[in-house]
């Protein structure tokens, strides 16, 4: 008991752990997003659009018929606010157009680890709700109001105090009343009780998308409870699932021991606690000192302008006081010049001398000064310009300086995202920022054309994007089939970073080539699940999988089930990405012609066979015999994580080794539909891994193959992806 209780942490510490981080509120009927975060319920529901198809009308209407699963109705935010979301990139919703009147928000970004959670066609009615996060937010809410009292739900005036709940009735009763409603023999009786509480769990969490099963089993995968009817043909048939009582078992002590593990290292957390309030001491005393060293600073650099703005304006000062002295004085030497005043008439005064030794003794001197003031008249110039042009200041360098002007020292380099970039005929190049790095005013994208053989006495050259404001540009026009070199810098202040490191990309061999799933054309809705954007097929193994097994027992196979793309090619070079489910049975990826798949499609046999399909990637004897001939189409077996090379002649019969290949993550498809060949790639490193001879004679089609439970999911090109919202 003693060692039970010292594991117990009062409740008032732990409040930080049940803050919804949108709303940044306690809990509200949490739920439990794929990410393993939880947000509100009334939180998600505020991303979502009026016409949304799971939900209910109000907050408290969030217990549906299937407690497990809530659903939601609720007003949507204008499309104002979606536009602005859409805008930041905070969400994001596929096929959306600006013109659209109903637009739908189906992904945004899990506040916790910005993972993008999609919430899919069924929405938030496939999310779970956190029934434990509720359970201790409500106990926390107790705790937090202990002095308020559960009173009872059937009492009449006056309410005694509760001292039970039923968790049957969702009720909280009194001693007397819940005898009274739960009388002995009865079976109501049997109903489970609790201590006084608000918080109503239901006894079994229900599946959220078969709503009548219990959830029994955990998918390993996805990380959530599942029922046996998703395992047995829903989406998480071919995951690898577990019993819940092992789950419970290996989940709560694995909890248990990390828990104990932190517990035994509580000297050296608090060690740190205390290293950490050093850090913060240090910081607040540093932060103090920088604030007076900048404020000396800018007091030093008022002074300075001060000065020079003293010593500027006694300068113009003196020269306008000579300056108008010099041409007042020039206006009294013009005055002079009138008659009856001035010189003019003082040499008036001179004429009237009647001796000449005396008239010539004055009159000479007289005359120089006439000559002067004729001369002036014949060349006007005034003493002094009113021009004060020299005094003009042009302080647009030092204004430059002053907003250049950096406290924070050179921005760290960015580190470019490999998991979010990808190249094609453009260039779609993500980067991150660290965590504790200030915030930069722009971004540069340097990139350039990687040649064979390069000269590494010349100085690489680089070409540079515009100014990128946010965390992620597409570069436009790359050439096909080549190696292109990207890195990234910061500026802060008008000052630029280091460069990240470079990374390497190459691109496709052909131009793009987009299309979608034909879900028209040959597809098997019993047996294959297409994505609402027709971008993903997955094969379920149903029951109707089950059914078609029985011919095992006469030698016949199952057969594939093909879906094909919606855009034909009958000329020129294309080129086409895909993934493939990891955990995929078999799938087979390649091209076919149209009179190959109307006899596919029209013709039922046993297209799994492995002797049916010349190309089929299987060890037959068909392929061997037939290698040679160009045939209409050509197929490449991927599965169980390898991809399967079809034999090159029969002497490498017993060569199976170099025929088996890891399977890449991404597989890329190129069709040269005038030569008549189809080339495989890793689609990552763009290395070949196949090429052959096909039958171009008619329409040639991407075409997919999918046996015994598998995916594959369609690239989505930048192209496609910046036209989108516009």
């Amino acid at each position: 008991m003693s060692r039970r209780s010292s594991l117990l942490v009062p409740m008032k510490n732990i409040e930080r752990e049940l803050i919804c981080p949108i709303c940044q509120e306690l809990f509200t009927h949490p739920l439990i997003l794929p990410c393993q975060h939880s947000v509100c319920h009334k939180c998600v529901k505020e991303l979502l659009m009026p016409n949304h198809d799971d939900s209910l009308s109000t907050d408290a209407g969030s217990e549906s018929s299937n407690p497990g699963s809530p659903r939601a109705r609720v007003p949507s935010p204008s499309m104002e606010k979606l536009e602005r979301l859409v805008r930041s990139g905070s969400i994001s919703s596929p096929g959306w157009r600006r013109s659209s009147v109903t637009p739908r928000v189906t992904t945004f970004p899990c506040p916790g680890c910005q993972h993008d959670i999609d919430l899919g066609e069924r929405g938030i009615s496939m999310l779970f709700r956190n029934f434990t996060l509720e359970s201790i937010v409500e106990r926390y809410r107790q705790a937090a109001r202990a002095a308020v009292a559960i009173m009872c739900n059937v009492c009449k005036p006056p309410v005694q105090e509760a001292t039970k709940s039923c968790m049957d009735c969702k009720a909280s009763f009194c001693n007397e009343c819940f005898k009274m409603n739960h009388p002995w023999g009865t079976p109501k009786a049997q109903h489970e009780y609790v201590g006084p509480t608000t918080n109503f769990r239901p006894k079994v969490l229900m599946c959220p998308e078969h709503e009548m099963e219990k959830v029994n089993m955990y998918c390993e995968v996805c990380r959530r409870p599942v029922c046996h009817l998703c395992k047995l043909g829903g989406s998480h048939a071919n995951h690898r699932v577990t019993s819940m009582s092992s789950a419970y078992k290996i989940l709560k002590e694995k909890l248990s021991k990390s828990i104990h593990y932190l517990i035994s290292k509580e000297d050296q957390v608090r060690t740190q606690i205390s290293e950490l309030d050093v850090l913060i001491h240090h910081t607040e005393e540093n932060g103090q000192l920088a604030e007076r060293r900048a404020n000396e600073h800018f007091e030093h650099l008022f002074e300075t302008l001060q000065e020079r703005k003293t010593e500027m304006l006694r300068s113009i000062q003196q020269s306008r006081n000579l300056r108008v002295e010099r041409l007042r004085t020039q206006v009294e030497e013009y005055q002079g010049m009138l008659e009856n005043s001035g010189l003019v008439g003082y040499a008036q005064e001179v004429l009237k001398e009647t001796d000449q030794s005396c008239f010539v003794q004055t009159a000479k001197l007289l005359h120089v000064r006439i000559q002067k003031a004729t001369e002036s008249l014949k060349t006007f110039q005034p003493a002094a310009t009113p021009s004060f042009e020299e005094f003009v200041l042009d302080t647009s360098k030092e204004e430059i300086l002053l907003k250049e002007l950096s406290f924070s020292g050179v921005p760290e380099p960015p580190v470019i995202d490999l998991s979010r970039c990808c190249v094609y005929n453009e260039g779609l190049i993500h980067w991150r920022l660290s965590e504790d790095s200030l915030p930069t005013d722009h971004h540069i994208v340097e990139f350039r054309k990687l040649g064979a053989e390069e000269d590494e006495e010349e100085e690489p050259c680089w070409s540079a994007t515009e100014r990128v404001y946010g965390c992620s540009t597409v570069v436009s026009d790359l050439s096909s089939d080549s190696r292109y070199a990207f890195r990234v810098k910061s500026c802060r202040n008008g000052v630029f970073s280091p460069c990240s490191p470079e990374v390497t990309f190459h691109t496709p061999p052909a131009p793009v080539f987009g299309f979608l799933f034909n879900e028209k054309c040959g597809f098997s809705a019993e047996r294959l699940q297409l994505s609402q954007r027709r971008d993903s097929v997955e094969s379920v193994a149903g029951m109707s999988f089950l059914l078609a097994a029985e011919r095992v027992q006469t030698g016949s196979y199952i057969c594939l089930d093909y879906i094909i793309g919606d855009t034909g090619i009958s000329h020129g070079r294309h080129y086409w990405a895909f993934r493939v489910q990891p955990n995929s049975y078999m799938v087979k990826v390649g091209v076919a012609s149209d009179s190959k798949l109307t006899e596919w499609f029209h013709n039922p046999r046993d297209t799994s066979s492995p002797r049916y399909d010349h190309d089929s990637g299987h060890d037959s004897g068909s392929e061997d015999t037939c290698f040679e001939v160009s045939q209409p189409f050509t197929l490449v077996t991927v599965g169980m994580g390898r991809l399967f090379i079809p034999k090159a002649s029969v002497s490498a019969a017993g060569d199976h080794s170099s025929r088996v290949l890891p399977m890449p993550q991404r597989i890329g498809v190129c069709l040269d539909y005038d030569a008549g060949r189809v080339f495989f790639y890793d689609a990552d490193t763009m290395r070949l891994l196949y090429e052959r001879q096909v039958d171009c004679s008619g329409t040639m089609y991407p075409a997919f193959g999918l046996l015994g439970g598998g995916a594959v999911h369609l690239e989505e090109f930048i192209t496609a992806k910046r036209l989108s919202y516009l």
